[in-house]
């Protein structure tokens, strides 16, 4: 007992190392290198990720010794091990040379060595890119990995969840989750919704802003690489716990419809759903009997309360629990992370202008938001070989009450309107991954099975509006009327469900191999996606029986009890279905890829990535009424050439260029005919089924300098071809506004970035100084479209390119007090006047105004470092968030004179507070 006890305590005070090794030029890591403790027989062999992890190592400094066929060997002294902590050390080799094989060692210190192998990271990339790493999500004020992404160089996020890239819109980004491609996330648009994944969990992240063979062709902008967490080095229970103020919302009226307990758990309780019982289309086609008509009648939803309620304060909560075995006998690693992660919010946008073209409206819109996430990884190293389980859920819930009062100039009347609005969204994501060393000369395959799922459900979206006319006043007929005299879809009741199932796999195999007398990498692959979708959509709702003798006093009823069953019992409805042929649809699509690789070094300066990428690609939709209007089956076979070359002028300092081709492919919703009504937007939505693929050809240059590790200083220019580009714009051939889609023919895109990541030590060699960071990323973008299809009704036929951003500015400035035990990060985003949607003639060009947004946060380290407070500032300084028409195309926004407003409100500034703690 007393020797187990002992036994205990004593492993209890050991620690650990662990890093990666990888080779020098081209930046792969190596399989099977040796490392051995010097002075010991302790040791083992670097797993397929190049990972190794020494254990049960007392406290004290340490010298390892690094051995591989092939290379020079390397001693790494001066490791200082303190439990129960892991030191992190990553390693470069190089490769030996002919004469001196197997006899130089190359003898480094600790900081040396982590000092290079940074370097090595950051210069061997082979594209254009950037990235953060999960020790700089730690230090931000980041929940979200849509908040993370505001710190990447050249990138910036629409409404805190899509993300744009050197100034193009979401539209032309991918997403890949831990090596898979991510679906689309939302009903309406191509975007991934990135908020739905906790920045907790992300172990890196990393946007490629050019091509390789190896990478999904569908991108432009960037191709956004998610990687999260799966073997811990330590078993770890984790704990957080948060509170948030948001200055236009936290304690403030909140009103909105029926609210259930299961909302605060982020599931509707099926109360708001369309009954089973509900007549179908064809019921109504062939004719409903009286009965029939009362009973469909009672069985809608038909709670239209207000309720008022006090905004609570955000929550937020997370849990994570880290376990790993490693086997003793053999080497061999099985390690597992599950994470629950919970938010609740509830906010308010106060007095939200709409005064453009027929309206001046002011809404109040108050949303109940609920996140639920989980995340279950699984990974088991043995020998060469490596196979993870990655599974991921998340789901939100945001439901919706808006009011509106104003006028509306086409029918002369005051107005009231009214919305309630539910969407409930989900992603499941589950994927196995093999990695396997092959042989002895670091050979690799790669291979991925994936299965995700999407769901979109809304159930109930229902509208009203109330008509007064100003020159009844004094009479007795001044009051509101509901207008419910007939139904259109935007005061129907809409319920709608989007169902989505993605399939793929793909395998990958890599051989290093001499070329040239260098060593060079052979990479090949095969992919297959397969999705497919069913939407289904009904537009139902009551429709006044002008006939019925109480028709006028039930009209002037309260929305309370407009709907009541009196007023059904007493005939003064009908029931109406308005669903269109076209308003349901189901898809599918399938892309399969392969794509040959090559990764040559020539001399010891340059270094060329290059190959070629074929993809082919058939998308079927058919409405659920099929109809030659409505039917989409396209297929496309694409050949896309890439080369990415990088000289290395000096140690510290690359030149890069690269031409590579890429693509846009239309998405399901920007196919289908379906209509949607966008009540806050006041228009339809609608996809066009005659677009097409785009092809972009893009290249780029680059200079990036790297005087001191983690620290970058680059220029880069680019230049991007679209043929086709896939584009939104306001259709007004009649009197309302549809928002579509179209292929613009000529496209032109080019710009220049700067980043500047350095500490303050070259202001002054001062401790202060040195643990002070200072960085800025500063894009410059200019775009020119050219529409020759006189078909389409256009403001103009010149123009910038839509979601294009003329600049964007990150800056930061960071700095450790207290041996890194409080940390404070201040951080700054603005992004350029872009357009948002191209103009008709009646509704023009629809802009966004640039706005300053400073976020601040402030870290402590408590108890033993295990536990973390936070204090958070975001958006301190609340300025308005406006679209706008641009009525005297002076690109510049003013109310007072010609242009009019979209949208213009302020969201509020949000404080917060968070306890974490690590056992």
């Amino acid at each position: 007992m007393l020797i187990s006890f002992v036994s205990i305590i004593a492993y209890a005070q050991t620690g650990k190392i662990s890093g990666t090794v990888t080779d020098k030029k081209t930046g792969e890591t190596l399989i099977g290198v040796s490392v051995k403790i010097k002075g010991t027989n302790k040791g083992l062999s670097t797993d397929v990720d190049g990972k190794y992890l020494l254990q049960n190592l007392a406290n004290g400094k340490y010298t390892l010794e690094f051995s591989y066929v092939g290379y020079q060997s390397k001693e790494v002294s001066d490791i200082e091990v303190k439990s129960p902590a892991t030191t992190s050390l990553n390693v470069i080799l190089s490769e030996a040379s002919g004469q001196n094989l197997g006899e130089v060692v190359v003898k480094a210190s600790f900081r040396q060595e982590s000092v290079n192998s940074l370097y090595a990271k950051q210069k061997n990339s082979a594209v254009v890119s950037d990235g953060v790493s999960s020790d700089q999500i730690r230090k931000s004020p980041d929940r979200t990995t849509s908040d993370v992404l505001k710190r990447v160089s050249g990138a910036t996020v629409q409404d805190n969840k899509f993300v744009v890239i050197r100034g193009l819109s979401d539209r032309y980004n991918n997403a890949m989750l831990d090596g898979a491609s991510l679906p689309s996330t939302e009903p309406n648009r191509k975007a991934f919704s990135f908020d739905i994944v906790p920045s907790n969990l992300v172990d890196n992240l990393v946007i490629s802003k050019t091509a390789t063979p190896d990478l999904p062709a569908d991108f432009t902008g960037g191709s956004i690489q998610i990687s999260t967490k799966d073997i811990p080095d330590n078993n770890f229970i984790s704990f957080g716990v948060g509170a948030g103020y948001n200055t236009e919302s936290t304690f403030k009226d909140f009103k909105s419809g029926q609210r259930n307990i299961s909302d605060y758990f982020g599931f509707d309780n099926g109360d708001r759903a369309l009954p089973a019982s509900f007549p179908s289309r064809a019921n109504f086609n062939n004719g409903l009997t009286p009965a029939q008509q009362t009973a469909g009648m009672k069985a809608l939803p038909r709670n239209w309360n207000i309720y008022n309620n006090t905004a609570l304060p955000t929550q937020n909560y997370q849990f994570t629990l880290g376990r790993v075995k490693n086997f003793k006998d053999n080497g061999n690693r099985f390690g597992a992370l599950f994470s629950l992660t919970y938010r609740n919010a509830q906010t308010i946008n106060n007095d939200v202008i709409r005064d453009y073209v027929n309206v001046d409206y002011h809404d109040n819109i108050y949303r109940f938001s609920t996140s639920l996430g989980a995340l279950a990884n699984f990974a088991y190293t043995y020998g060469k070989s490596k196979i993870t389980f990655k599974n991921i859920y998340n789901r939100n819930y945001d439901d919706s009450y808006l009011t509106r009062t104003g006028f509306n100039f086409d029918r002369n009347r005051d107005t009231r309107y009214f919305a309630f609005d539910l969407m409930q969204k989900s992603l499941f994501k589950s994927t196995v991954e093999g990695n396997h060393g092959l042989g002895e000369n670091n050979s690799k395959i790669n291979w991925s099975v994936s299965y995700a799922n999407i769901l979109n459900d809304q159930p109930d979206q229902k509208k009203v509006s109330y008509q007064r006319n100003p020159a009844d006043i004094g009479s007795d007929n001044y009051a509101y009327v509901a207008s419910t005299g007939t139904l259109s879809k935007e005061n129907s009741t809409l319920f709608s469900k989007l169902n989505e199932n993605n399939y793929s796999g793909g395998v990958n195999y890599s051989l290093p191999f001499k070329m040239l007398g260098q060593l060079a990498t052979f990479k090949t692959g095969l992919s297959s996606i397969y999705r497919d979708r069913t939407f289904d959509a009904r537009f139902v709702g009551l429709r006044a029986n002008t006939a019925a003798e109480n028709a006028d006093e039930i009209s002037k009823r309260p929305l309370s009890t407009l709907y009541g069953t009196d007023a059904i019992n007493s005939g003064a409805y009908f029931l109406d279905d308005i669903s269109g042929d076209a308003d349901a649809y189901t898809a599918s699509s399938i892309t399969n890829a392969g794509y040959l690789m090559l990764n040559n070094k020539f001399g010891e300066k340059s270094r060329l990535v290059w190959g070629l990428r074929v993809e082919q690609f058939n998308v079927k939709l058919d409405a659920k009424i099929p109809s030659p209007q409505t039917s989409v089956d396209d297929n496309y076979v694409d050949f896309l050439p890439s080369a990415n070359y990088t000289y290395s002028l000096t140690p510290k300092i690359n030149l890069r260029a690269s031409y590579y081709r890429t693509l846009a492919r239309p998405e399901f919703r920007e196919l289908a005919s379906t209509a949607i009504y966008d009540y806050e937007l006041l228009s339809l939505q609608q996809g066009n089924p005659n677009l097409k693929e785009a092809k972009i050809d893009n290249a780029d240059v680059r200079f990036e300098f790297y005087p001191q590790a983690g620290q970058i200083i680059s220029v880069s220019g680019f230049y991007k071809k679209f043929h086709g580009a896939i584009e939104s714009y306001n259709q007004d051939s009649g009197s309302s506004r549809i928002v579509t889609y179209i292929n613009s023919d000529n496209v032109n895109v080019y710009g220049i970035e700067f980043e500047f990541r350095k500490s303050l030590d070259f202001i002054s060699n001062t401790d202060f100084m040195k643990k002070t960071t200072f960085y800025t990323n500063l894009s410059l973008i200019k775009s020119k479209v050219e529409i020759n299809n006189s078909g389409i009704n256009l403001l103009r036929t010149s123009r910038p390119m839509v979601g294009q951003a003329p600049y964007i500015i990150n800056a930061g400035l960071q700095h450790s007090f207290l041996n890194d035990r409080l940390n404070f990060n201040a951080l700054y985003n603005k992004v350029g006047r872009r357009l948002v949607v191209a103009g008709g003639v009646l509704f023009p060009e629809i802009w966004e105004v640039p706005r300053d947004v400073i976020d601040l946060q402030l870290s402590l380290k408590v108890i033993k470092n295990k536990g973390e407070i936070k204090f958070n500032a975001g958006d301190i300084l609340n300025q308005r968030i406006t679209q706008y028409y641009d009525r005297d195309l002076n690109d510049k926004y003013d109310r007072a004179t010609t242009d009019e407003t979209i949208a213009s409100y302020k969201p509020g500034s949000n404080y917060s507070l968070s306890f974490s703690y690590t056992f």
